[in-house]
């Protein structure tokens, strides 16, 4: 009984495609503030976890000034460490 090759292809998951480069701090030469929860909480998953850049289109400088704005906001108890149950 002879085996068969096992196709590769179809087991490989597409990969997402990387959102465009479009930072809206850059555009409107403002800055992630911890103050301003609303516009924290669409830079998380609906599990509370910070999005990276390839998926929101922030450039590197205000990623980093994001994650530290919501992870101010979490401290001091503006954002949940954990999703709603």
């Amino acid at each position: 009984m002879a085996k068969k090759k096992k196709d590769f292809k179809k087991r490989r998951m597409m990969k997402e495609q990387p959102v465009p480069r479009n930072c809206p701090f850059d555009k409107n030469g403002t800055s992630p503030d911890y103050k301003d929860v609303e516009g924290l909480m669409k830079y998380m998953s609906d599990r509370a976890k910070i999005l990276g850049k390839d998926r929101t289109g922030i450039c590197a400088k205000h990623q980093r000034r994001l994650s530290t704005a919501i992870k101010r906001a979490r401290h001091l108890g503006l954002l949940p460490y954990t999703p709603k149950i």
